[in-house]
């Protein structure tokens, strides 16, 4: 499958998101960073913003719920315009409620894991999901580099899937730039998301065909 890419509007000047966002047009995803001040140490926006922007794109919207209890917000996000809402396995205590809420929503459903949180955690709900989001950085702040273990975590999460003949996606969050995009790619990423690699760049839509380039030409 060719590599997808969710640039996050995390790292876009929110004094004028409609410009920006139109510089990312040939993506494939918008991703969206939801943070409350408590799961992580930082303080976004919520489903008001993004029920604002939905009529200024079509790309489909990628929302990342860093949050705690995400279930009470399930119905919000849907109805703001989510497309896809992913929600941290650590941030609520019935991981498997939240992910059939998600679904009975219409909506494809990811489930996210912070660095240290192993792979086994996801072994019964792996089956149920649409996508699984790998933070290749510690959540809350965009701009951090790329924690080096996380690589072969992704490629045993590909085996995993190959073997059990899963349709999940992996998405890979975290300090992604053209140096290393290239590992991250071959380890067995389908979906990357890229915040200050793109909207920080001269050129957001040269940046995301660069990036594209580079996934493109591994074998």
């Amino acid at each position: 499958m060719e590599t997808q890419f969710a640039p996050s509007l995390l790292a876009a000047d929110f004094s004028n998101l409609t410009a920006e966002i139109k510089l990312i047009e040939k993506a494939d995803y918008l991703h969206l960073d939801v943070m409350d001040g408590v799961y992580v140490p930082n303080i976004t926006f919520g489903p008001g913003l993004i029920k604002a922007i939905r009529d200024k794109t079509e790309l489909p919207f990628d929302t990342h719920l860093m949050i705690t209890r995400p279930e009470r917000y399930i119905d919000d996000f849907a109805a703001a315009g989510t497309d896809v809402l992913t929600v941290h396995l650590e941030a609520t205590d019935h991981i498997h409620r939240v992910i059939q809420q998600i679904k009975e929503k219409g909506l494809q459903a990811g489930c996210s894991l912070n660095p240290a949180t192993p792979l086994s955690s996801l072994e019964y709900i792996l089956p149920d999901l649409d996508q699984v989001l790998i933070m290749s950085v510690n959540p809350g702040f965009g701009g951090q580099s790329y924690i080096p273990q996380i690589t072969d975590k992704i490629a045993k999460l590909k085996r995993i899937i190959t073997q059990n003949d899963y349709e999940c996606k992996i998405e890979v969050d975290g300090g992604i730039k053209n140096h290393n995009l290239k590992e991250i790619v071959q380890a067995g990423a389908d979906i990357i998301v890229a915040g200050s690699a793109i909207f920080k760049a001269d050129s957001p839509a040269e940046a995301l065909a660069k990036m594209r380039s580079i996934a493109a030409d591994v074998s």
